[in-house]
């Protein structure tokens, strides 16, 4: 596994070797030793898999503490992930950043606690799974709005589809008073 720099400090971006040939491939999509060189030193409690169409936006979603890290893949199809960084002393504050995770590359990205994390789905079908270091609390979970004017994402040109909660999600500057993340350095 390599890792692959990115531009918010806490986010990790893995690039894993991958072994085709004329019958397909073989990955190793986790392995807690090479994971941990790479600064990934997490204790995973549940796996995720979601299966969306093009056009559904999943996101900008984050869990109060503990909090939840997550090691995103997408195992079928191309989503452009995107995470936001909202611990507020950090110097990259309110920034965002998009990685393109596909069935091709394997590529994957390591969301530590203190960032909102989401993703708009740009092949007709993607199933995207999930490590989570924390486990699902329905009373934890808090977003912000995926159209945020001061976080300015740029999504993909595609058709949105947006569940009612993230319609409704608040801006960032209406949550960051609340917010309990802090980064370290």
């Amino acid at each position: 596994m390599k890792r692959v720099e990115s531009r918010l400090p806490g986010l990790v971006v893995v690039d894993p070797v991958v072994h085709g040939d004329e019958r397909g491939f073989f990955l190793e999509s986790f392995r807690e030793d090479a994971l941990r060189e790479l600064g990934i030193d997490e204790h995973w409690v549940q796996d995720n898999h979601a299966r969306s169409g093009r056009g559904v936006l999943r996101g900008m979603h984050f869990a109060l503490p503990p909090g939840q890290a997550k090691l995103v893949r997408c195992v079928r199809g191309h989503v452009v992930d995107v995470v936001v960084d909202i611990r507020r002393n950090s110097p990259t504050y309110g920034q965002w950043e998009a990685i393109d995770l596909d069935d091709v590359t394997g590529r994957m990205v390591y969301v530590p606690v203190g960032f909102a994390h989401g993703y708009c789905v740009v092949s007709e079908i993607a199933d995207v799974a999930y490590k989570c270091s924390g486990y699902y609390d329905p009373a934890l979970e808090r977003e912000i709005s995926v159209n945020d004017p001061d976080v300015g994402i740029q999504w993909p040109d595609v058709e949105i589809l947006l569940s009612a909660r993230d319609q409704a999600a608040p801006n960032l500057r209406d949550v960051a008073d609340g917010l309990p993340f802090t980064f370290t350095a």
